[in-house]
Protein backbone atom coordinates (compact mmCIF):
# COMPACT_ATOMS: atom_id res chain seq x y z
CA UNK A 1 0.00 0.00 0.00
CA UNK A 2 1.13 3.24 -1.41
CA UNK A 3 0.75 6.99 0.90
CA UNK A 4 2.39 9.86 0.53
CA UNK A 5 2.46 12.18 3.62
CA UNK A 6 1.54 15.68 2.87
CA UNK A 7 2.16 19.60 3.53
CA UNK A 8 1.83 22.93 2.05
CA UNK A 9 2.52 26.38 3.28
CA UNK A 10 0.23 28.91 2.03
CA UNK A 11 0.29 32.83 2.27
CA UNK A 12 -3.16 32.90 4.13
CA UNK A 13 -6.38 30.81 4.64
CA UNK A 14 -8.13 31.06 1.68
CA UNK A 15 -7.49 30.66 -1.91
CA UNK A 16 -10.49 32.41 -3.53
CA UNK A 17 -9.36 35.51 -1.60
CA UNK A 18 -6.30 35.62 -3.26
CA UNK A 19 -3.86 33.63 -1.09
CA UNK A 20 -1.68 30.61 -2.84
CA UNK A 21 0.84 27.59 -2.13
CA UNK A 22 4.74 28.81 -0.87
CA UNK A 23 5.85 25.39 -0.61
CA UNK A 24 4.55 21.61 -0.81
CA UNK A 25 6.55 18.86 0.82
CA UNK A 26 5.45 15.18 0.78
CA UNK A 27 7.16 12.10 1.98
CA UNK A 28 6.45 8.21 0.58
CA UNK A 29 5.61 5.18 2.54
CA UNK A 30 5.12 1.71 1.30
CA UNK A 31 3.30 -0.45 3.97
CA UNK A 32 3.52 2.03 6.68
CA UNK A 33 7.34 2.48 5.90
CA UNK A 34 9.17 5.25 4.66
CA UNK A 35 10.91 4.73 1.42
CA UNK A 36 13.30 7.65 1.16
CA UNK A 37 11.23 9.12 -1.78
CA UNK A 38 10.16 12.85 -1.38
CA UNK A 39 8.91 15.54 -3.28
CA UNK A 40 9.92 19.13 -2.10
CA UNK A 41 9.41 22.64 -3.61
CA UNK A 42 9.62 26.06 -2.96
CA UNK A 43 6.97 28.25 -5.05
CA UNK A 44 6.59 31.75 -5.95
CA UNK A 45 3.40 33.07 -4.88
CA UNK A 46 3.78 35.84 -7.45
CA UNK A 47 2.41 38.33 -4.50
CA UNK A 48 3.41 39.71 -0.79
CA UNK A 49 3.58 37.58 2.42
CA UNK A 50 1.60 38.94 5.18
CA UNK A 51 3.12 39.13 8.29
CA UNK A 52 0.72 36.75 9.56
CA UNK A 53 1.93 34.07 7.37
CA UNK A 54 5.28 34.96 7.82
CA UNK A 55 4.94 34.49 11.72
CA UNK A 56 3.79 30.27 10.90
CA UNK A 57 6.41 29.77 8.44
CA UNK A 58 9.29 32.43 8.41
CA UNK A 59 9.29 33.01 4.39
CA UNK A 60 9.29 36.59 4.99
CA UNK A 61 7.13 39.46 3.67
CA UNK A 62 9.97 40.47 1.16
CA UNK A 63 9.67 36.31 -0.47
CA UNK A 64 13.09 35.49 1.16
CA UNK A 65 13.33 32.21 2.48
CA UNK A 66 13.82 31.14 6.48
CA UNK A 67 17.10 31.36 7.93
CA UNK A 68 17.76 27.59 8.33
CA UNK A 69 17.09 27.43 4.60
CA UNK A 70 18.94 30.49 3.89
CA UNK A 71 22.10 28.86 5.59
CA UNK A 72 21.86 25.54 2.84
CA UNK A 73 22.29 28.26 -0.15
CA UNK A 74 18.65 29.50 -0.53
CA UNK A 75 17.75 32.88 -1.47
CA UNK A 76 14.88 34.45 -1.96
CA UNK A 77 11.23 33.12 -3.54
CA UNK A 78 11.22 34.99 -6.91
CA UNK A 79 13.50 32.72 -8.45
CA UNK A 80 12.02 29.94 -7.56
CA UNK A 81 9.00 28.16 -9.71
CA UNK A 82 5.44 29.42 -10.10
CA UNK A 83 2.80 26.58 -9.06
CA UNK A 84 1.80 26.20 -12.89
CA UNK A 85 5.59 24.50 -13.18
CA UNK A 86 5.44 21.98 -10.56
CA UNK A 87 1.73 21.14 -10.56
CA UNK A 88 1.68 18.33 -12.99
CA UNK A 89 4.84 16.79 -11.38
CA UNK A 90 3.37 16.82 -8.36
CA UNK A 91 0.63 15.23 -9.65
CA UNK A 92 2.69 12.50 -11.13
CA UNK A 93 4.48 11.99 -7.60
CA UNK A 94 1.27 11.20 -5.83
CA UNK A 95 -0.55 9.12 -8.34
CA UNK A 96 -3.43 7.78 -6.25
CA UNK A 97 -1.60 6.85 -3.65
CA UNK A 98 -3.55 7.75 0.05
CA UNK A 99 -2.32 11.41 0.83
CA UNK A 100 -2.35 11.62 4.64
CA UNK A 101 -2.71 15.42 6.07
CA UNK A 102 -3.18 17.12 8.96
CA UNK A 103 -6.01 19.27 8.39
CA UNK A 104 -6.68 17.67 5.03
CA UNK A 105 -9.80 20.22 4.00
CA UNK A 106 -6.90 23.51 4.75
CA UNK A 107 -4.26 21.60 2.05
CA UNK A 108 -6.70 20.26 -0.48
CA UNK A 109 -8.71 23.16 -1.12
CA UNK A 110 -5.33 24.93 -1.84
CA UNK A 111 -3.97 22.20 -3.83
CA UNK A 112 -7.50 21.86 -6.35
CA UNK A 113 -7.49 25.53 -6.45
CA UNK A 114 -3.72 25.51 -7.64
CA UNK A 115 -4.57 22.57 -10.25
CA UNK A 116 -8.14 24.13 -11.06
CA UNK A 117 -6.27 28.12 -12.11
CA UNK A 118 -3.81 25.15 -14.45
CA UNK A 119 -6.51 23.45 -15.94
CA UNK A 120 -5.19 20.10 -14.36
CA UNK A 121 -7.64 17.25 -12.47
CA UNK A 122 -8.28 17.67 -9.46
CA UNK A 123 -7.47 15.39 -6.40
CA UNK A 124 -10.76 13.19 -4.89
CA UNK A 125 -11.50 14.72 -1.01
CA UNK A 126 -11.50 10.71 -0.85
CA UNK A 127 -7.90 9.88 -1.57
CA UNK A 128 -7.17 12.37 1.52
CA UNK A 129 -7.13 11.20 5.25
CA UNK A 130 -6.93 13.07 7.73
CA UNK A 131 -4.75 12.75 10.74
CA UNK A 132 -6.89 15.47 12.72
CA UNK A 133 -9.80 13.60 12.78
CA UNK A 134 -8.01 10.48 13.44
CA UNK A 135 -6.62 11.92 16.79
CA UNK A 136 -9.97 14.08 17.26
CA UNK A 137 -11.93 10.92 17.34
CA UNK A 138 -9.29 8.47 19.34
CA UNK A 139 -8.83 10.90 21.51
CA UNK A 140 -11.66 13.05 22.41
CA UNK A 141 -11.21 16.64 23.47
CA UNK A 142 -7.61 16.22 23.94
CA UNK A 143 -5.57 18.55 21.99
CA UNK A 144 -4.96 17.36 18.42
CA UNK A 145 -2.12 19.50 16.75
CA UNK A 146 0.99 18.20 15.60
CA UNK A 147 3.36 19.40 18.62
CA UNK A 148 0.01 18.05 20.92
CA UNK A 149 0.48 14.63 19.42
CA UNK A 150 4.35 14.97 19.42
CA UNK A 151 4.12 15.58 22.76
CA UNK A 152 1.64 12.22 23.31
CA UNK A 153 3.67 9.81 21.09
CA UNK A 154 7.33 10.94 22.30
CA UNK A 155 8.41 12.30 19.00
CA UNK A 156 11.28 14.90 19.18
CA UNK A 157 9.95 17.71 16.90
CA UNK A 158 12.70 20.15 18.73
CA UNK A 159 13.70 21.19 15.30
CA UNK A 160 10.04 22.45 14.37
CA UNK A 161 10.87 26.31 15.41
CA UNK A 162 8.33 26.84 12.08
CA UNK A 163 6.55 25.21 9.90
CA UNK A 164 8.08 24.16 6.96
CA UNK A 165 6.26 21.74 5.03
CA UNK A 166 8.61 18.89 4.81
CA UNK A 167 9.80 18.90 8.13
CA UNK A 168 6.05 19.02 8.86
CA UNK A 169 5.41 15.73 7.26
CA UNK A 170 8.47 14.02 8.54
CA UNK A 171 6.75 14.47 11.66
CA UNK A 172 3.80 14.02 10.36
CA UNK A 173 4.39 10.51 9.41
CA UNK A 174 5.71 9.36 12.61
CA UNK A 175 2.77 10.72 14.48
CA UNK A 176 0.68 9.00 11.68
CA UNK A 177 2.34 5.82 12.19
CA UNK A 178 1.39 5.97 15.98
CA UNK A 179 -2.44 6.96 15.45
CA UNK A 180 -2.92 3.94 13.42
CA UNK A 181 -0.87 1.47 16.15
CA UNK A 182 2.25 2.12 15.14
CA UNK A 183 4.67 0.39 11.74
CA UNK A 184 2.38 -2.71 12.02
CA UNK A 185 -0.76 -2.29 12.86
CA UNK A 186 -2.33 -4.93 11.89
CA UNK A 187 -0.11 -7.35 13.82
CA UNK A 188 1.03 -9.08 10.02
CA UNK A 189 4.79 -8.51 8.79
CA UNK A 190 4.34 -6.47 5.91
CA UNK A 191 5.81 -7.82 2.75
CA UNK A 192 8.03 -6.36 0.75
CA UNK A 193 7.30 -4.39 -2.13
CA UNK A 194 6.33 -7.20 -5.48
CA UNK A 195 7.25 -9.93 -3.14
CA UNK A 196 4.79 -12.93 -3.22
CA UNK A 197 4.17 -16.29 -1.44
CA UNK A 198 6.73 -18.17 -3.46
CA UNK A 199 9.29 -15.54 -2.98
CA UNK A 200 9.06 -14.55 -6.54
CA UNK A 201 7.25 -11.34 -7.94
CA UNK A 202 3.47 -10.88 -7.19
CA UNK A 203 1.15 -10.85 -4.28
CA UNK A 204 1.84 -10.97 -0.91
CA UNK A 205 3.81 -13.34 1.45
CA UNK A 206 2.09 -16.10 3.16
CA UNK A 207 3.79 -19.15 5.21
CA UNK A 208 4.08 -22.11 3.47
CA UNK A 209 4.22 -25.83 4.56
CA UNK A 210 8.28 -27.29 4.93
CA UNK A 211 8.70 -29.91 2.57
CA UNK A 212 9.93 -32.62 5.47
CA UNK A 213 8.88 -32.94 9.12
CA UNK A 214 11.17 -32.01 11.09
CA UNK A 215 13.09 -35.04 13.14
CA UNK A 216 11.73 -35.87 16.60
CA UNK A 217 14.07 -34.61 19.13
CA UNK A 218 13.15 -37.37 21.52
CA UNK A 219 15.16 -40.51 21.50
CA UNK A 220 14.58 -43.95 21.50
CA UNK A 221 15.07 -44.21 24.94
CA UNK A 222 13.49 -41.79 25.90
CA UNK A 223 10.52 -42.84 24.55
CA UNK A 224 10.75 -46.27 25.79
CA UNK A 225 10.80 -44.56 29.27
CA UNK A 226 8.10 -42.73 28.45
CA UNK A 227 6.03 -45.96 27.29
CA UNK A 228 6.59 -47.35 30.12
CA UNK A 229 5.62 -44.98 32.79
CA UNK A 230 2.37 -44.66 31.10
CA UNK A 231 1.91 -48.75 31.63
CA UNK A 232 2.51 -47.83 35.62
CA UNK A 233 -0.41 -45.30 35.64
CA UNK A 234 -3.26 -48.11 35.08
CA UNK A 235 -5.60 -48.36 33.13
CA UNK A 236 -7.85 -45.59 34.06
CA UNK A 237 -4.98 -42.66 33.20
CA UNK A 238 -6.04 -40.12 30.44
CA UNK A 239 -2.74 -41.00 28.64
CA UNK A 240 -4.14 -43.98 27.81
CA UNK A 241 -7.43 -43.48 26.75
CA UNK A 242 -6.31 -41.01 24.66
CA UNK A 243 -3.64 -42.98 23.06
Amino acid sequence: MREIVLDTETTGFDPEAGDRIVEIGCLELYNHMPTGKTFHEYINPERDMPDEAFGVHGIGPDLLLTPRAAQAGEVTLKDKPVFKLVGQVFLDFIGDARLVIHNASFDMKFLNAELKWMGLPQIPWEQATDTLAIARKKFPGAPASLDALCRRFGIDNSSRTLHGALLDSEILAEVYLELIGGRQPDLVLAPEQGASSDGGAGGAWRPQPRPAPLPSRISKEEAAAHDAFVEKLGDGAIWKTCR
